[in-house]
Protein backbone atom coordinates (compact mmCIF):
# COMPACT_ATOMS: atom_id res chain seq x y z
CA UNK A 1 0.00 0.00 0.00
CA UNK A 2 1.53 3.42 -1.08
CA UNK A 3 1.92 5.85 1.58
CA UNK A 4 1.92 9.59 2.40
CA UNK A 5 5.45 9.10 1.51
CA UNK A 6 4.88 7.81 -1.71
CA UNK A 7 2.30 9.87 -2.73
CA UNK A 8 4.51 12.95 -2.70
CA UNK A 9 7.04 11.67 -3.94
CA UNK A 10 5.11 10.70 -7.09
CA UNK A 11 3.01 14.04 -7.51
CA UNK A 12 6.45 16.33 -7.36
CA UNK A 13 7.93 13.91 -10.13
CA UNK A 14 4.61 13.95 -12.20
CA UNK A 15 4.60 18.00 -11.31
CA UNK A 16 8.00 18.06 -12.76
CA UNK A 17 7.06 16.02 -16.33
CA UNK A 18 8.73 12.91 -15.11
CA UNK A 19 6.59 9.82 -16.86
CA UNK A 20 5.60 6.74 -14.78
CA UNK A 21 8.38 5.19 -16.22
CA UNK A 22 10.93 7.26 -15.12
CA UNK A 23 9.31 7.77 -11.52
CA UNK A 24 9.98 4.31 -11.08
CA UNK A 25 13.63 4.58 -12.33
CA UNK A 26 14.08 7.51 -9.73
CA UNK A 27 12.43 5.48 -6.93
CA UNK A 28 15.16 2.77 -7.88
CA UNK A 29 17.60 5.54 -7.58
CA UNK A 30 16.66 6.23 -4.24
CA UNK A 31 16.45 2.39 -3.28
CA UNK A 32 18.31 -0.79 -4.48
CA UNK A 33 18.67 0.36 -7.58
CA UNK A 34 20.96 3.05 -6.47
CA UNK A 35 23.92 0.61 -5.36
CA UNK A 36 24.16 -0.61 -8.90
CA UNK A 37 24.29 2.92 -11.01
CA UNK A 38 26.93 3.87 -7.81
CA UNK A 39 29.14 1.01 -8.85
CA UNK A 40 28.83 2.28 -12.44
CA UNK A 41 29.46 5.58 -11.85
CA UNK A 42 32.42 4.69 -9.86
CA UNK A 43 33.86 2.01 -12.69
CA UNK A 44 34.33 4.73 -14.97
CA UNK A 45 36.81 6.47 -13.08
CA UNK A 46 39.00 3.64 -13.33
CA UNK A 47 41.73 3.01 -16.22
CA UNK A 48 40.46 -0.48 -16.00
CA UNK A 49 40.61 -3.42 -13.38
CA UNK A 50 43.32 -2.89 -10.86
CA UNK A 51 46.35 -4.50 -11.80
CA UNK A 52 48.39 -6.23 -8.94
CA UNK A 53 51.68 -5.02 -8.67
CA UNK A 54 51.22 -2.62 -11.37
CA UNK A 55 52.35 1.52 -11.01
CA UNK A 56 48.40 2.34 -10.52
CA UNK A 57 48.22 5.58 -11.46
CA UNK A 58 44.79 5.35 -13.01
CA UNK A 59 42.10 6.21 -11.03
CA UNK A 60 42.86 9.54 -8.94
CA UNK A 61 43.65 7.68 -5.74
CA UNK A 62 46.77 9.49 -3.22
CA UNK A 63 49.75 6.97 -3.41
CA UNK A 64 50.03 6.64 0.34
CA UNK A 65 47.44 6.43 3.31
CA UNK A 66 46.03 8.64 5.79
CA UNK A 67 48.26 10.83 7.69
CA UNK A 68 49.23 8.80 10.41
CA UNK A 69 47.80 11.15 13.55
CA UNK A 70 43.78 9.76 11.44
CA UNK A 71 45.33 6.38 11.42
CA UNK A 72 45.47 6.60 14.76
CA UNK A 73 42.38 7.73 15.48
CA UNK A 74 40.39 5.33 13.31
CA UNK A 75 41.96 2.70 14.93
CA UNK A 76 40.57 3.89 18.54
CA UNK A 77 37.38 3.63 17.10
CA UNK A 78 38.09 -0.27 15.60
CA UNK A 79 38.56 -1.03 19.62
CA UNK A 80 35.42 0.54 20.25
CA UNK A 81 34.20 -1.71 17.32
CA UNK A 82 31.01 -2.45 19.62
CA UNK A 83 29.27 0.56 20.00
CA UNK A 84 27.48 1.78 16.89
CA UNK A 85 28.87 5.47 18.00
CA UNK A 86 31.39 5.59 20.88
CA UNK A 87 31.44 9.49 21.32
CA UNK A 88 29.30 11.64 19.06
CA UNK A 89 31.34 11.08 16.76
CA UNK A 90 29.38 12.43 14.07
CA UNK A 91 28.94 15.95 15.59
CA UNK A 92 32.57 15.83 16.32
CA UNK A 93 33.08 15.39 11.96
CA UNK A 94 30.65 18.50 11.62
CA UNK A 95 32.52 20.79 14.48
CA UNK A 96 35.90 20.34 13.20
CA UNK A 97 34.73 20.41 9.75
CA UNK A 98 32.88 23.83 10.27
CA UNK A 99 35.86 25.20 12.36
CA UNK A 100 37.68 24.55 8.82
CA UNK A 101 35.71 26.03 6.72
CA UNK A 102 34.23 28.93 8.39
CA UNK A 103 30.38 27.59 7.69
CA UNK A 104 27.84 26.65 10.35
CA UNK A 105 28.03 22.77 11.44
CA UNK A 106 24.14 22.39 10.73
CA UNK A 107 24.99 22.71 7.16
CA UNK A 108 27.14 20.33 6.61
CA UNK A 109 26.62 16.48 6.40
CA UNK A 110 28.76 13.24 5.75
CA UNK A 111 27.88 10.70 3.25
CA UNK A 112 29.69 7.26 2.24
CA UNK A 113 31.01 9.15 -1.00
CA UNK A 114 29.72 11.45 -3.58
CA UNK A 115 27.55 9.10 -5.76
CA UNK A 116 24.24 9.33 -3.20
CA UNK A 117 24.39 13.22 -3.29
CA UNK A 118 25.08 14.00 -6.88
CA UNK A 119 22.01 11.02 -7.64
CA UNK A 120 19.64 13.10 -5.08
CA UNK A 121 20.30 16.18 -6.49
CA UNK A 122 19.35 15.15 -9.59
CA UNK A 123 16.04 13.66 -8.88
CA UNK A 124 15.45 16.67 -6.40
CA UNK A 125 16.21 19.72 -8.64
CA UNK A 126 16.17 18.31 -12.25
CA UNK A 127 13.78 16.73 -14.91
CA UNK A 128 12.93 16.50 -18.62
CA UNK A 129 12.00 20.55 -18.33
CA UNK A 130 14.65 21.48 -16.04
CA UNK A 131 17.86 20.04 -16.92
CA UNK A 132 21.70 19.59 -15.95
CA UNK A 133 24.62 21.77 -17.39
CA UNK A 134 27.74 20.65 -16.96
CA UNK A 135 31.21 21.42 -18.66
CA UNK A 136 32.93 18.65 -21.14
CA UNK A 137 35.02 17.21 -19.96
CA UNK A 138 34.32 17.09 -16.64
CA UNK A 139 33.08 14.02 -13.97
CA UNK A 140 30.37 12.48 -15.51
CA UNK A 141 28.05 10.73 -12.71
CA UNK A 142 25.34 13.61 -12.73
CA UNK A 143 25.63 13.33 -16.44
CA UNK A 144 24.57 9.56 -15.83
CA UNK A 145 22.12 9.77 -13.89
CA UNK A 146 20.31 12.20 -15.78
CA UNK A 147 20.83 10.27 -18.67
CA UNK A 148 19.46 7.77 -16.83
CA UNK A 149 16.56 9.49 -15.32
CA UNK A 150 15.64 11.15 -18.34
CA UNK A 151 16.56 14.89 -17.32
CA UNK A 152 17.64 16.84 -20.42
CA UNK A 153 22.03 16.77 -20.02
CA UNK A 154 23.98 19.74 -21.55
CA UNK A 155 27.02 19.37 -22.26
CA UNK A 156 29.52 22.53 -22.71
CA UNK A 157 32.88 22.52 -23.99
CA UNK A 158 35.82 23.72 -21.85
CA UNK A 159 37.28 27.26 -22.11
CA UNK A 160 40.84 27.52 -24.62
CA UNK A 161 42.61 27.69 -20.84
CA UNK A 162 40.40 25.14 -19.49
CA UNK A 163 38.00 26.88 -17.19
CA UNK A 164 34.35 26.28 -17.13
CA UNK A 165 32.61 28.55 -19.55
CA UNK A 166 29.55 29.98 -17.09
CA UNK A 167 28.46 32.52 -19.25
CA UNK A 168 28.40 29.48 -22.43
CA UNK A 169 26.72 27.48 -19.59
CA UNK A 170 23.95 29.57 -18.87
CA UNK A 171 23.37 30.50 -22.07
CA UNK A 172 23.13 27.08 -23.04
CA UNK A 173 19.90 26.12 -21.03
CA UNK A 174 19.02 29.45 -19.18
CA UNK A 175 16.35 27.62 -17.13
CA UNK A 176 18.07 24.54 -16.24
CA UNK A 177 17.60 22.92 -12.61
CA UNK A 178 21.13 22.20 -11.94
CA UNK A 179 24.55 23.76 -12.71
CA UNK A 180 27.43 21.52 -12.02
CA UNK A 181 31.31 22.58 -11.99
CA UNK A 182 33.89 20.70 -11.01
CA UNK A 183 36.74 22.77 -9.78
CA UNK A 184 39.78 21.67 -9.90
CA UNK A 185 38.00 20.11 -12.51
CA UNK A 186 38.33 16.07 -13.23
CA UNK A 187 40.12 14.94 -15.57
CA UNK A 188 41.87 18.32 -16.59
CA UNK A 189 43.22 19.63 -12.69
CA UNK A 190 42.35 22.98 -13.79
CA UNK A 191 40.61 25.53 -11.64
CA UNK A 192 37.37 27.61 -12.38
CA UNK A 193 38.24 31.19 -10.39
CA UNK A 194 36.22 31.77 -7.24
CA UNK A 195 34.73 34.82 -9.16
CA UNK A 196 33.09 32.80 -12.07
CA UNK A 197 30.95 30.29 -9.76
CA UNK A 198 29.95 33.38 -8.06
CA UNK A 199 29.30 34.88 -11.37
CA UNK A 200 27.07 31.60 -12.13
CA UNK A 201 25.66 32.02 -8.77
CA UNK A 202 24.31 35.20 -8.92
CA UNK A 203 22.63 34.68 -12.54
CA UNK A 204 21.25 31.26 -12.56
CA UNK A 205 17.61 31.03 -12.12
CA UNK A 206 16.69 31.58 -8.18
CA UNK A 207 15.14 28.60 -8.15
CA UNK A 208 17.66 26.54 -9.64
CA UNK A 209 21.26 24.45 -7.79
CA UNK A 210 24.63 24.55 -7.99
CA UNK A 211 26.50 22.02 -7.46
CA UNK A 212 30.19 23.13 -7.10
CA UNK A 213 32.36 19.44 -6.62
CA UNK A 214 35.53 20.01 -4.88
CA UNK A 215 36.93 16.68 -4.48
CA UNK A 216 40.33 18.06 -5.28
CA UNK A 217 40.61 21.01 -3.84
CA UNK A 218 42.74 20.25 -0.84
CA UNK A 219 45.29 20.56 -4.23
CA UNK A 220 45.21 23.51 -4.11
CA UNK A 221 47.01 26.64 -2.17
CA UNK A 222 43.84 28.82 -2.57
CA UNK A 223 40.19 29.65 -1.87
CA UNK A 224 37.56 27.48 -2.26
CA UNK A 225 33.69 28.07 -2.47
CA UNK A 226 32.50 26.56 1.00
CA UNK A 227 31.41 30.46 1.61
CA UNK A 228 28.81 30.43 -0.97
CA UNK A 229 26.72 27.33 0.91
CA UNK A 230 27.57 29.05 4.20
CA UNK A 231 25.57 32.18 3.15
CA UNK A 232 22.76 30.81 0.07
CA UNK A 233 20.51 28.30 -0.14
CA UNK A 234 20.33 27.53 -3.61
CA UNK A 235 24.42 25.84 -4.05
CA UNK A 236 25.75 22.69 -2.61
CA UNK A 237 29.69 22.14 -1.98
CA UNK A 238 30.33 18.28 -2.03
CA UNK A 239 33.76 17.34 -0.89
CA UNK A 240 35.59 14.14 -0.56
CA UNK A 241 38.43 12.41 1.59
CA UNK A 242 39.18 10.01 -0.99
CA UNK A 243 42.36 12.13 -2.63
CA UNK A 244 44.76 14.02 -0.70
CA UNK A 245 43.54 12.49 2.67
CA UNK A 246 44.52 9.01 1.43
CA UNK A 247 41.01 7.06 2.32
CA UNK A 248 39.21 6.38 -0.38
CA UNK A 249 38.65 2.85 0.52
CA UNK A 250 37.30 4.46 3.43
CA UNK A 251 34.06 6.02 1.85
CA UNK A 252 33.67 9.38 3.26
CA UNK A 253 32.54 12.50 1.69
CA UNK A 254 31.06 15.68 2.81
CA UNK A 255 28.28 18.13 1.57
CA UNK A 256 28.19 21.67 2.76
CA UNK A 257 24.63 22.85 2.07
CA UNK A 258 21.46 25.15 3.60
CA UNK A 259 19.24 22.68 5.70
CA UNK A 260 16.11 24.01 3.51
CA UNK A 261 18.47 22.31 0.26
CA UNK A 262 19.15 18.95 2.25
CA UNK A 263 16.00 18.74 3.27
CA UNK A 264 14.66 18.40 -0.05
CA UNK A 265 17.23 16.30 -1.37
CA UNK A 266 16.21 13.83 1.43
CA UNK A 267 11.99 14.14 1.48
CA UNK A 268 11.84 10.98 -0.72
CA UNK A 269 13.11 8.43 1.58
CA UNK A 270 14.01 10.05 4.98
CA UNK A 271 17.95 10.32 3.41
CA UNK A 272 19.49 8.67 7.09
CA UNK A 273 22.96 8.24 5.39
CA UNK A 274 25.13 9.31 8.47
CA UNK A 275 23.84 6.03 10.05
CA UNK A 276 25.14 4.00 7.31
CA UNK A 277 29.29 5.29 7.60
CA UNK A 278 31.70 3.45 9.60
CA UNK A 279 32.60 5.24 12.69
CA UNK A 280 36.47 4.69 11.94
CA UNK A 281 36.01 6.63 9.07
CA UNK A 282 34.11 9.52 10.32
CA UNK A 283 37.11 9.15 13.26
CA UNK A 284 39.82 9.09 10.47
CA UNK A 285 38.36 12.32 8.65
CA UNK A 286 37.93 14.79 11.49
CA UNK A 287 41.42 13.99 12.36
CA UNK A 288 42.35 14.68 9.08
CA UNK A 289 40.43 18.04 8.22
CA UNK A 290 42.75 19.93 10.99
CA UNK A 291 45.84 18.73 9.58
CA UNK A 292 47.06 22.12 7.88
CA UNK A 293 50.66 21.72 7.69
CA UNK A 294 50.38 17.63 6.88
CA UNK A 295 48.23 19.03 4.07
CA UNK A 296 50.76 21.64 2.80
CA UNK A 297 53.22 19.13 3.06
CA UNK A 298 51.47 16.12 1.04
CA UNK A 299 50.46 18.79 -1.42
CA UNK A 300 54.29 20.14 -2.09
CA UNK A 301 55.46 16.67 -2.67
CA UNK A 302 52.35 15.86 -5.29
CA UNK A 303 53.41 18.59 -7.37
CA UNK A 304 57.12 18.07 -7.34
CA UNK A 305 56.04 14.32 -8.57
CA UNK A 306 53.55 15.65 -11.63
CA UNK A 307 56.22 18.66 -12.39
CA UNK A 308 58.54 16.07 -12.82
CA UNK A 309 56.65 14.12 -15.21
CA UNK A 310 55.55 16.99 -16.93
CA UNK A 311 58.76 18.51 -17.28
CA UNK A 312 60.04 14.83 -18.57
CA UNK A 313 57.11 14.73 -21.10
CA UNK A 314 57.23 17.99 -22.44
CA UNK A 315 61.13 17.53 -23.41
CA UNK A 316 60.20 14.65 -25.35
CA UNK A 317 57.57 17.05 -27.43
CA UNK A 318 54.77 15.66 -25.50
CA UNK A 319 51.74 17.98 -25.16
CA UNK A 320 50.82 18.80 -21.17
CA UNK A 321 47.12 19.85 -21.12
CA UNK A 322 48.26 22.88 -19.23
CA UNK A 323 46.99 24.08 -15.60
CA UNK A 324 46.59 21.55 -13.36
CA UNK A 325 46.38 22.28 -9.95
CA UNK A 326 45.12 18.56 -8.95
CA UNK A 327 47.12 14.93 -8.49
CA UNK A 328 46.00 14.55 -12.13
CA UNK A 329 47.03 16.14 -15.71
CA UNK A 330 46.00 14.92 -19.36
CA UNK A 331 48.47 13.99 -21.89
CA UNK A 332 47.70 14.56 -25.63
CA UNK A 333 49.80 11.94 -27.61
CA UNK A 334 48.48 12.94 -30.65
CA UNK A 335 47.35 9.85 -31.59
CA UNK A 336 44.71 6.97 -30.08
CA UNK A 337 45.17 7.17 -26.28
CA UNK A 338 43.92 3.41 -26.14
CA UNK A 339 46.60 2.81 -27.70
CA UNK A 340 49.22 4.42 -25.40
CA UNK A 341 47.50 2.83 -22.64
CA UNK A 342 47.66 -0.81 -23.50
CA UNK A 343 51.33 -0.05 -24.28
CA UNK A 344 52.39 1.44 -21.16
CA UNK A 345 50.00 -1.57 -19.09
CA UNK A 346 52.42 -3.79 -21.20
CA UNK A 347 55.34 -1.55 -19.04
CA UNK A 348 53.73 -2.59 -15.71
CA UNK A 349 52.47 0.92 -15.64
CA UNK A 350 48.55 1.60 -15.76
CA UNK A 351 47.20 5.19 -16.62
CA UNK A 352 43.75 6.94 -16.65
CA UNK A 353 41.54 6.85 -19.53
CA UNK A 354 40.29 9.30 -22.38
CA UNK A 355 37.11 11.41 -22.71
CA UNK A 356 34.75 11.26 -25.74
CA UNK A 357 35.20 14.57 -26.17
CA UNK A 358 39.41 14.30 -26.43
CA UNK A 359 39.96 10.51 -27.88
CA UNK A 360 43.63 11.01 -28.04
CA UNK A 361 44.03 12.31 -24.80
CA UNK A 362 45.20 10.43 -21.62
CA UNK A 363 44.53 11.02 -17.47
CA UNK A 364 47.14 10.53 -15.64
CA UNK A 365 47.08 10.53 -11.80
CA UNK A 366 50.04 11.38 -10.12
CA UNK A 367 51.54 8.56 -7.87
CA UNK A 368 54.87 8.73 -5.61
CA UNK A 369 57.76 10.31 -7.20
CA UNK A 370 59.10 6.98 -7.49
CA UNK A 371 56.00 5.81 -9.15
CA UNK A 372 55.98 8.64 -11.81
CA UNK A 373 59.99 7.82 -12.56
CA UNK A 374 58.67 4.47 -13.61
CA UNK A 375 56.16 6.17 -15.49
CA UNK A 376 58.70 8.48 -17.37
CA UNK A 377 60.71 5.52 -17.86
CA UNK A 378 57.56 3.55 -19.51
CA UNK A 379 56.84 6.12 -21.78
CA UNK A 380 60.35 6.34 -23.02
CA UNK A 381 60.69 2.99 -23.55
CA UNK A 382 57.17 3.32 -25.69
CA UNK A 383 56.80 6.46 -27.28
CA UNK A 384 56.96 7.32 -30.80
CA UNK A 385 56.83 10.14 -32.06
Amino acid sequence: MATHGDTIFEQDLLDRGYSRRQMAKAAALLGAGAAALRVTGAGAQQAAKAAIGAVRIGANECWTGPFPVAAEAAFKLVKEGNRYEPDNEHQKLFEAVASVEGIPADRVTAWPGSSDPLSRVAVAYASPTRGIVTADPTYEAIWRTGDWLGAKVTKVPLTSDYRHDVKAMLAADPNAGVYYICSPNNPTGTVTPIADIEWLANNKPKDSILVVDEAYIHWVDGPNAAKLAATRDDVLILRTFSKLFGMAGMRLGLTFASPALMEKMMRYDGGQVTGMLPMTAVACGTASVTQAALIKQRRAEMNAAREKSVSHLKAKGIKVVPGSQANMFMVDWGKPAKGMMDALMAQNVQIGRSWPIWPNISRISVGSMEEMEKFNAAVDAVWKA
